[in-house]
Protein backbone atom coordinates (compact mmCIF):
# COMPACT_ATOMS: atom_id res chain seq x y z
CA UNK A 1 0.00 0.00 0.00
CA UNK A 2 1.84 3.40 -1.50
CA UNK A 3 -0.04 6.26 -0.60
CA UNK A 4 1.55 10.07 -1.34
CA UNK A 5 0.87 12.64 0.30
CA UNK A 6 4.10 14.50 -0.03
CA UNK A 7 1.61 17.20 -1.31
CA UNK A 8 0.41 17.52 1.96
CA UNK A 9 2.57 19.30 4.42
CA UNK A 10 2.31 20.45 8.02
CA UNK A 11 4.13 23.14 9.89
CA UNK A 12 6.81 21.10 11.76
CA UNK A 13 8.23 21.75 15.24
CA UNK A 14 10.97 24.04 13.77
CA UNK A 15 8.04 25.93 12.33
CA UNK A 16 9.38 25.29 8.69
CA UNK A 17 6.63 23.20 6.73
CA UNK A 18 7.24 19.03 6.82
CA UNK A 19 6.12 16.42 4.19
CA UNK A 20 6.15 12.84 4.28
CA UNK A 21 9.54 12.81 2.62
CA UNK A 22 10.79 14.79 5.67
CA UNK A 23 9.68 12.34 8.49
CA UNK A 24 12.48 9.89 9.96
CA UNK A 25 13.80 7.53 8.35
CA UNK A 26 11.49 4.58 9.22
CA UNK A 27 14.36 2.42 10.58
CA UNK A 28 15.10 5.60 13.24
CA UNK A 29 16.94 4.19 16.64
CA UNK A 30 17.64 7.23 17.91
CA UNK A 31 14.80 9.14 19.10
CA UNK A 32 15.91 12.78 19.55
CA UNK A 33 13.45 15.21 20.63
CA UNK A 34 13.13 16.89 17.32
CA UNK A 35 12.22 13.24 15.54
CA UNK A 36 9.80 13.21 18.14
CA UNK A 37 8.08 16.00 17.61
CA UNK A 38 8.71 15.26 13.94
CA UNK A 39 6.41 12.49 14.23
CA UNK A 40 3.91 13.76 16.37
CA UNK A 41 3.08 16.56 14.04
CA UNK A 42 2.53 14.73 11.05
CA UNK A 43 -0.11 12.34 12.79
CA UNK A 44 -2.02 15.89 14.13
CA UNK A 45 -1.89 17.59 10.70
CA UNK A 46 -2.43 14.39 8.87
CA UNK A 47 0.82 13.39 7.25
CA UNK A 48 -0.07 10.06 8.54
CA UNK A 49 -2.50 8.44 10.60
CA UNK A 50 -1.56 7.20 14.13
CA UNK A 51 -1.70 3.57 12.59
CA UNK A 52 0.79 4.26 9.83
CA UNK A 53 3.04 6.17 12.15
CA UNK A 54 3.23 3.03 15.14
CA UNK A 55 3.99 0.38 12.24
CA UNK A 56 6.26 2.89 10.59
CA UNK A 57 8.27 3.14 13.46
CA UNK A 58 7.30 0.10 15.17
CA UNK A 59 6.30 2.17 18.06
CA UNK A 60 3.41 1.11 20.40
CA UNK A 61 0.06 3.55 20.27
CA UNK A 62 1.25 4.09 24.36
CA UNK A 63 4.55 5.53 23.00
CA UNK A 64 3.17 7.72 20.50
CA UNK A 65 0.44 9.25 23.09
CA UNK A 66 3.09 9.81 25.83
CA UNK A 67 5.08 12.05 23.02
CA UNK A 68 1.76 13.53 22.32
CA UNK A 69 1.39 14.40 25.78
CA UNK A 70 4.57 15.82 26.70
CA UNK A 71 4.25 17.72 23.78
CA UNK A 72 0.99 19.21 24.91
CA UNK A 73 1.81 19.72 28.68
CA UNK A 74 5.63 20.87 28.45
CA UNK A 75 5.95 21.96 24.87
CA UNK A 76 9.18 20.27 23.43
CA UNK A 77 11.47 20.04 26.68
CA UNK A 78 8.87 17.76 27.77
CA UNK A 79 10.28 14.92 25.45
CA UNK A 80 13.71 15.45 26.73
CA UNK A 81 14.68 11.66 27.81
CA UNK A 82 16.61 12.60 30.85
CA UNK A 83 13.45 14.11 32.47
CA UNK A 84 11.60 11.02 31.88
CA UNK A 85 14.36 9.03 33.29
CA UNK A 86 14.84 11.18 36.01
CA UNK A 87 10.70 10.97 36.84
CA UNK A 88 10.95 7.46 36.66
CA UNK A 89 14.07 7.03 38.65
CA UNK A 90 12.71 9.28 41.75
CA UNK A 91 9.04 7.81 40.96
CA UNK A 92 9.98 3.91 41.31
CA UNK A 93 10.08 1.68 44.30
Amino acid sequence: MSRHKDENQVIGPTGRPLTVADLPAANTTRWVIRRKAEVVAAVQGGLLSLEEACERYSLSVEEFLSWQQAINKNGLAGLRATRIQKYRATHSA
